[in-house]
């Protein structure tokens, strides 16, 4: 199957605020971008959640767990979680999941306490190009 080229990449980090590798990255790639930047491809490093990066998980709810319809398409009004209206705006920034607009790659960097070592999860195990980016980092 034909596929279009990876043209626009993504780099969240801060999507829980108390898992700091990822904004430590994201902000290090904010001032150094030539490190992640590629010829022919657009690389934005992006802090998701800046407000919970004080060694919070989330300021109301879990930002991971509001990227559905039902959220993205709520009505903005002053009691709306703030991870809900964030998610909105990062859809609107980065594009809703399969429309043209979209990013074509989104590396969303998280950390544990547990002892698992480098871990990558697929959303697509089915994608040969996925895989393949995978293995290189790997």
């Amino acid at each position: 199957v034909d596929k279009p080229p990876v043209r626009r990449v993504a780099i969240f980090g801060g999507t829980h605020g108390n898992e700091l590798s990822g904004v430590f990255l994201v902000k290090h790639w904010q001032e150094n971008g030539a490190e992640v930047q590629r010829t022919g491809m657009e690389v934005k490093p992006f802090l998701t959640n800046p407000r919970a990066v004080k060694c919070t998980r989330y300021i109301d709810c879990d930002l991971n767990r509001v990227f559905d319809p039902d959220n993205l398409g709520r009505t903005v009004v002053e009691d709306i979680p703030h991870e809900v209206r964030r998610a909105q705006e990062i859809n609107h920034i980065f594009g809703s999941k399969g429309s043209d607009d979209a990013y074509d790659l989104i590396f969303d960097l998280h950390n544990t306490t547990s002892n698992m070592g480098g871990t990558l999860i697929l959303e697509n195990s089915r994608d040969d190009f996925t895989i393949q980016m995978f293995h290189y980092i790997k």
